[in-house]
């Protein structure tokens, strides 16, 4: 009985050597240990202009089980499904990750891509759920602060091994985000090794409306608060009262020095994807801040093994319960 099979490259070594000494592909297949309808078939399809060549069969070979694997995994359902994580703003790698690690599917983040810009060309709106939508990133611009001095801060310096060393958690960087023309502001909250996330809007950045917001986002979580590190806003003030409410330590970064809080000032960028610097922020609603902060931590995060910020934080707390 006749049956087809992949070739292996020394097969095809085999073949064109065979080949060009003019035997027959009867002769051919019992010298290379295959089917002659193998070998009828492989000649079909990989001769060129110049005749049946190894390395030119090998390379056509593998395009067309690209091009077929391609085609067999966007199926109609896995569009769909792809689709559905493009709304919920989850990027083309972290869906990629995420099938690999929960369904065992080999799709990459390029061919999601390429759907994308495929679907956008046809007038689709996919591409309008990436987080940059194509754009380039602005580079940021040096300015004098006017920030003043913040009563008994201490230090980043000063803070212990671990928190920098990331080897435990409940440590938490803290930052506030600017509406529209200094309309309102969210108070962001973020573990650095999990990366959950909380944030409540807040009518504007006095000491006062950040304090209050802060203790209450962590208040829930006072188990895994070990320090929060703060940039040298005003805002921070009353930092002490903080510490005070959470029993925790609270460090301040240096000044213009952003990158120690780099995970924060990442995570802004993530809600700005929700909340541009064209909002106003006071008329933002709870609903929609916590929409935007769910959404953040119930994506797979490719630094996190395509595990969600939301199921490291949740597990880790159970364990520390039980």
């Amino acid at each position: 009985m006749s049956y087809y099979q992949q070739l292996t490259y020394e097969q095809r070594c085999q073949i064109s050597a065979l080949n060009k000494t003019g035997c027959s592909q009867r002769e051919i297949a019992k010298n290379v240990g295959t089917s002659q309808s193998t070998i009828s078939r492989e000649l079909a399809r990989n001769t060129g202009g110049r005749g049946y060549r190894h390395k030119q069969a090998q390379a056509k070979s593998s395009l067309r089980r690209k091009a077929a694997a391609r085609r067999s995994k966007m199926t109609l359902a896995m569009i769909a499904l792809i689709e559905s994580k493009l709304r919920q703003e989850w990027s083309p790698e972290q869906i990629s990750g995420w099938l690999l690690d929960d369904l065992e599917l080999l799709i990459s983040h390029e061919t999601i891509y390429l759907h994308v810009w495929s679907d956008k060309r046809s007038n689709g709106d996919l591409y309008t759920y990436l987080r940059r939508q194509g754009k380039k990133y602005d580079k940021r611009r040096n300015g004098k602060s006017t920030r003043g001095h913040i009563k008994n801060r201490v230090s980043i310096d000063d803070r212990p091994e671990a928190v920098d060393n990331k080897s435990r958690i409940g440590d938490w960087e803290i930052d506030t985000m600017i509406g529209k023309g200094y309309s309102g502001a969210l108070v962001t909250i973020v573990e650095r090794v999990t990366k959950f996330t909380l944030s409540a809007q807040v009518d504007n950045k006095s000491a006062a409306a950040v304090t209050k917001a802060t203790i209450s986002l962590l208040k829930p979580f006072k188990d895994v608060v070990h320090s929060i590190t703060a940039d040298n806003g005003k805002e921070f003030a009353y930092h002490a009262e903080i510490s005070k409410a959470l029993s925790t330590d609270i460090y301040f970064a240096h000044p213009y020095s952003s990158w120690e809080r780099g995970l924060n000032e990442n995570t802004n960028g993530l809600l700005r994807q929700y909340f541009p610097k064209s909002t106003n922020l006071k008329l933002v609603s709870k609903a929609e801040v916590d929409r935007a902060v769910n959404r953040l931590n119930t994506r797979p995060r490719k630094d996190l093994g395509f595990k969600t910020p939301d199921q490291l934080m949740g597990d880790y707390r159970a364990a520390n319960a039980a």
